[in-house]
């Protein structure tokens, strides 16, 4: 289980990183909420949110009392787990803007499909660690791909194009870090960007609908995609949120508006700004100073955790090192670029910052595992 000696290994630094990381998202989301409902609570999302972070630390610690090669054993258990919520939100799941992916458990609404991003990185680690070194043919990677495929289509079913693609992201990360050839990745990348290319082109320019594509990719998803390329195409509809969240952090400046005094938030022109849209918040009340504060939180964060990585005592321990950078950057480069518009909106939330109890509880996890390897790194300590 737990020895006490493991402590003088835990990175206390990337933990302080983390926690403050959460308490800026606290205080950025009571900014981004307390304009809304005048008749609710101001403070009931930031409440909400210090719950579900202290729920976030107990979970790091819950997840520190174990050897990380336990998660192995399990791993199996933890994939059927996985597909089964996936199953479940399906079947029974809520709707809320276009979206099937809430269970709704009375007292918060649980989104298996971030539990599974966690559950992904785990059981893939499993999986890779037993094809090690026979992952140099891309034939090899085939059985790779199908296992993650499984849950990935679940996900599209929704539908969640931007989780889908945390899945495939960390997919090709883990895989890098087990042996895969890059040249075989990146021809894989490749193809399917060109084949997602062609499938746009198709839809919009030339008005052919392909069923197939239909059944996994919605309207407003390919709408998204579209207005990405030009906002302006549907200005007042898909394309709102990229063009309110420039002008938000446009108008930031240099040092912002001051923390409370948004326009683009206080008076509701920026859409979804305590979730998907907090780091144009952070761009216009707190400027650039601000914004580049928090990226360089989580570039310490990410630091941090290219060293455990490379300092891990097994391939196991690399792999779930890994997979959770790879999920991590991935969150922080795609939300910040929808943010500044480089990006298309795909509703992937910035970790630790974003307003939701699955995001955070998810991500602390994945914090959890990463400070589990780095703990572990030893197998004899004196």
């Amino acid at each position: 289980m737990f020895e006490r000696r493991l402590w003088r290994n835990l990175d206390y630094p990337l933990l302080a990183a983390v926690i403050s990381l959460m308490v800026f998202g606290i205080v950025i989301i009571g900014s981004a909420t307390r304009s809304g409902d005048a008749s609710a609570d101001p403070l009931r999302y930031v409440k909400r949110q210090i719950i579900f972070a202290a729920l976030g630390l107990a979970t790091i610690f819950v997840v520190l009392l174990f050897d990380y090669g336990f998660f192995s054993r399990l791993a199996n258990v933890l994939y059927a787990a996985n597909l089964l919520g996936l199953l479940v939100v399906l079947g029974i799941g809520r709707t809320v803007m276009g979206g099937q992916r809430w269970i709704d458990l009375g007292l918060f609404r649980l989104q298996p499909s971030e539990i599974g991003k966690v559950l992904m990185i785990v059981t893939l680690a499993s999986f890779l660690k037993r094809r090690e070194g026979r992952l140099s043919r891309p034939p090899d990677l085939v059985p790779a791909f199908i296992y993650v495929a499984v849950p990935m289509v679940l996900i599209l079913r929704q539908p969640d194009l931007g989780t889908s693609l945390v899945f495939a992201a960390i997919l090709f990360g883990m895989l890098y870090m087990a042996g895969a050839r890059g040249r075989h990745l990146a021809v894989i990348a490749g193809t399917g960007l060109t084949v997602i290319t062609t499938i746009l082109v198709l839809h919009f320019q030339y008005a052919i609908d392909l069923p197939l594509v239909r059944q996994f990719f919605k309207e407003y998803m390919m709408k998204r995609l579209a207005v990405f390329i030009d906002p302006q195409i549907d200005p007042l509809n898909a394309g709102y949120h990229i063009i309110q969240s420039k002008i938000a952090v446009g108008s930031g400046g240099l040092l912002g508006k001051g923390l409370f005094a948004g326009t683009q938030n206080q008076l509701n022109f920026l859409p979804e700004q305590h979730t998907d849209f907090i780091f144009a918040v952070v761009g216009e009340e707190l400027g650039f100073v601000g914004a580049i504060a928090l990226l360089g939180l989580y570039f310490f964060i990410i630091f941090r955790g290219l060293q455990i990585m490379a300092n891990a005592k097994d391939t196991h321990g690399v792999l779930l090192a890994a997979g959770v950078l790879t999920m991590l950057t991935f969150h922080v480069l795609v939300n910040v670029g929808m943010v500044a518009g480089i990006m298309p909106v795909t509703g992937i939330p910035l970790p630790f910052m974003s307003y939701g109890g699955s995001s955070l509880m998810a991500n602390s996890a994945a914090i959890g595992v990463l400070l589990n390897v780095g703990m572990r790194r030893q197998k004899i300590l004196f």
